[in-house]
């Protein structure tokens, strides 16, 4: 899928990808009203609108992020909402069946980074800075029988995720897993990773997991 992507939005890498492919097969999915919630460009609000989603959503902080997932959807001929605000504060009031999410999830040293580029994959020293946040406030946007889909490192605690979704009522289960290489900020922030103990000496791939919870 080609889309514009302007410096600063976060290109669709194998994270997106996995997550594109199990959003695709999931059995919600038709006839749905959609969330993506940080949507960067667009990709899996337009994964969504191709999979036979009746209503899409999408959301980011970065003005840009907006303005080119617009523009992709457009581009597409597809009716997608895209609003601009922090995770899910621009929907709040609304409910969906599906949401999808492709949160920033790296471990990352120092604090809160000032350029709009760096939030989109910046998560605290844990990586659940944004994770935790989510699994919070999604829960309750969910109608019965609703869908939270998203995707994540191993190394930012599954069973952290699938425990603080749980506490908000939902099961919730890894359903996917694959490993790619190190990124670009994986590789930038390998040696304080090392040092943390967090991946061995010499590592040069992560697991990516796709987390499936249900509003039962």
């Amino acid at each position: 899928m080609r889309l514009l992507r302007p410096p600063g939005v976060y290109a669709p890498l194998e994270d997106t990808q996995l997550l594109a492919r199990v959003a695709r097969e999931e059995p919600r999915m038709p006839g749905a009203d959609v969330l993506d919630v940080g949507t960067g460009t667009g990709a899996l609000a337009l994964v969504a609108a191709e999979s036979g989603a009746v209503s899409v959503t999408a959301t980011d902080l970065s003005r840009r992020a907006v303005l080119a997932a617009r523009f992709n959807a457009r581009l597409r001929g597809l009716p997608i909402r895209v609003h601009r605000g922090d995770l899910l504060s621009s929907v709040a009031g609304r409910s969906f069946d599906l949401i999808l999410s492709n949160p920033p999830y790296v471990a990352s040293p120092g604090g809160v980074p000032a350029k709009g580029a760096d939030l989109a994959w910046w998560a605290g020293a844990d990586g659940r800075a944004v994770l935790d946040r989510l699994c919070v406030q999604a829960p309750s946007l969910l109608r019965r029988g609703g869908v939270l889909l998203l995707v994540q490192s191993a190394l930012s605690g599954v069973g952290a995720t699938v425990e603080a979704l749980t506490a908000q009522g939902l099961r919730a289960e890894p359903v996917a897993r694959e490993t790619v290489p190190y990124g670009p900020v994986m590789r930038r922030h390998a040696a304080w990773l090392e040092a943390r103990g967090l991946v061995a000496p010499g590592e040069t791939k992560e697991e990516l997991v796709v987390i499936r919870a249900v509003r039962s």
